[in-house]
């Protein structure tokens, strides 16, 4: 009886805080995929690290009806386009936002080294433009403001995320978009060469690299945008960020971005790192006083 009233209990306030859903992101064929015999890894050591995505998903999370502020966020995990930090830099990050009455929907989106991409640079900004549209698709049901939807990336999900809010339709814009340690740009100087070969291979075109600098690519309608970097990053150097915000300021596009002199890259939450620790009270402060 104790342990079905514990049950009981736990149920109940699991469903005071939320929902969760689990969605594929494309209803019939997946777009710009062939058949292979690849199939999904799952490495749950340490973390939870996918890779070799074959069908693309967003995973929902949302508040208790009651505590919902109507803002969405589409969260694209990290990994340099090879893997998805999924848990770090998705679930966890989720986890924050419903806290703060946000939804949080983290993306499960294919990575451009699978031998199932037919055009490999192009699935990863598909499933991200999808998953906008879906979301709106569902505001109602999932108690969400069809235009306070947004995004959020890390690292390579940042290069995602930057891509999403500069390379959009009607349907797919994102409302705003916050980029955490981004890689923005394809120069050699101050890319994460791990992430560049994998989206666009060893010798792209000209017209490749500029397509994916996304510092080249924001115009006046590139959403307000939130940035956070190390300037001791040695993995995806400041500069990305930095060059990122110049662009948005010339472009007049309301923009905060936060460095701090030291942290490194990859810390997600960031949890007992001291004071980078409060990152997420800048993000959130942000996310609660957008118009």
């Amino acid at each position: 009886m104790r342990l079905l009233f514990t049950f009981i209990v736990l149920s109940s306030i699991h469903l005071a805080h939320g929902q969760n859903y689990l969605l594929p992101l494309w209803k019939d064929q997946v777009p710009n995929q062939q058949k292979t015999k690849e199939v999904e890894s799952r490495d749950t050591t340490d973390a939870v690290r996918i890779a070799y995505v074959q069908n693309p998903t967003i995973e929902v999370y949302l508040p208790g009806k009651s505590q919902a502020t109507g803002q969405a966020v589409v969260i694209c995990p990290g990994g340099g386009y090879s893997i998805l930090a999924y848990d770090k830099e998705g679930t966890d990050i989720a986890k924050l936002l419903n806290g703060q009455g946000i939804a949080g929907i983290v993306l499960k989106y294919r990575l451009p080294k699978s031998q199932s991409n037919i055009v490999p640079h192009q699935s990863a900004l598909m499933d991200a433009q999808q998953a906008m549209k879906l979301v709106r698709a569902n505001a109602d049901k999932w108690n969400i403001d069809p235009d306070k939807v947004g995004v959020i990336g890390f690292s390579a999900g940042g290069h995602l995320a930057s891509t999403l809010g500069t390379h959009f339709d009607d349907e797919s814009r994102p409302d705003f978009m916050a980029l955490i340690y981004p890689v923005i740009s394809m120069d050699t100087e101050i890319t994460h060469m791990g992430s560049r070969k994998n989206l666009i291979g060893e010798t792209p075109t000209e017209e490749l690299v500029r397509l994916y600098s996304n510092e080249l690519q924001v115009q006046v309608n590139t959403p307000p945008t939130f940035i956070l970097h190390m300037m001791d990053d040695q993995v995806v150097p400041v500069e990305n960020s930095l060059r990122f915000y110049e662009a948005l300021r010339k472009a007049d596009v309301p923009t905060e971005m936060h460095l701090y002199p030291a942290g490194g890259h990859g810390f997600g939450l960031a949890i007992g790192r001291g004071h980078l620790a409060s990152w997420t009270d800048r993000l959130i402060e942000w996310l609660q006083h957008l118009d």
